[in-house]
């Protein structure tokens, strides 16, 4: 990340500033929830995205800051709307908005932020980051009510489960790709090759997050957790397609009705693992990250080009 930081440092520290200012509310009880969030702010991934996007094909300028404050803003509001959703209690290790405020105001909260978005896209003119940012939400809420419809039986196929996160996952990084390009070189054809690089590389992370149920390390969510959560990742898909009848059976059985059980729980986990459901969900993870890095290298070589590189890597090596 290093490198990263380099090229982007100064202007993601401006960036923050002016996230701070985008999301200033006059109503005391919103800017006192605008300012915890804003402290437990995650690893700005997507800004990343949105800048180093923006700076392969152009200097940095007003509307790429413009465009990094639209996407953090629509992603903090997918995030409180999903804790909702999820009925989560905790959020990057702290608490999350509707933990502390409840449901009602978690959900107004969620929408006071795409307002915002909206707004700041709107007020300059910036048309093209909003056609692209609304059908990233349009995507992210058609992913979500399909996981909860599919997933209700446990019987969900391959191609579905990349159809949902496709567009409940990538669809964001995609756009953050789309429209960090879009700002420097308002070409169509540069946008759409970016928006298909973030898109691989959108699918790739989510990847990633599915295998961290299988882990031990800290990140920040308990291993066995999607588990506990009857949420279908890639490594159970694949196990539940290649086991037995019975044993299927036997799985979704603790699935469904064991969920809470750390022993049964952990069976699942060890069931998967044997089955090579790791190995299988990694080496997709792989394809999709090798895909995304073969349309970056269409681009003319560069320092920033190599960032991108790097960050593409983080996403599949980090440790949380």
């Amino acid at each position: 990340m290093d490198l990263i930081k380099n090229i982007i440092g100064e202007e993601l520290k401006t960036f923050e500033k002016k996230f701070e200012e985008a999301v200033k509310s006059q109503t005391p009880l919103l800017d006192r929830i605008m300012k915890y969030i804003i402290k437990r702010k995650g690893k700005q991934l997507r800004p990343m995205f949105v800048f180093l996007s923006a700076k392969l094909h152009g200097p940095i300028n007003e509307s790429t800051y413009r465009a990094a404050a639209l996407v953090e803003l629509l992603h903090t509001a997918t995030l409180v709307h999903d804790d909702v959703v999820d009925e989560s209690l905790e959020r990057r290790g702290f608490f999350s908005i509707n933990a502390i405020w409840k449901n009602k105001i978690a959900v107004l909260v969620g929408d006071y932020l795409l307002s915002k978005g909206l707004l700041l896209s709107t007020d300059n003119n910036d048309f093209e980051h909003l056609h692209f940012l609304s059908e990233a939400v349009k995507q992210m809420s058609e992913g979500e009510l399909m996981q909860i419809e599919k997933s209700r039986n446990l019987n969900l196929k391959e191609d579905i489960y990349f159809e949902i996160i496709r567009n409940k996952t990538a669809s964001l990084l995609s756009s953050a790709c789309a429209i960090g390009a879009w700002s420097t070189s308002k070409d169509k054809d540069t946008s759409n090759q970016m928006k298909l690089f973030g898109e691989k590389t959108g699918i790739a992370f989510q990847i990633k997050d599915d295998l961290f149920d299988y882990g031990k390390a800290d990140i920040g969510k308990p291993t066995g957790n999607d588990i506990k959560e009857k949420k279908l990742t890639l490594p159970l898909i694949y196990t539940l397609n290649k086991v037995s009848p019975a044993k299927k059976r036997a799985l979704i059985y603790i699935i469904k009705n064991e969920n809470k059980n750390v022993a049964k729980v952990q069976q699942v986990i060890d069931t998967v693992i044997e089955e090579g459901g790791i190995k299988y969900a990694a080496d997709k993870m792989n394809i999709y990250r090798d895909e995304a890095l073969e349309i970056l290298y269409k681009f003319p070589d560069s320092e920033v080009r190599k960032a991108l590189e790097d960050l593409v890597r983080y996403t599949t090596d980090r440790k949380y």
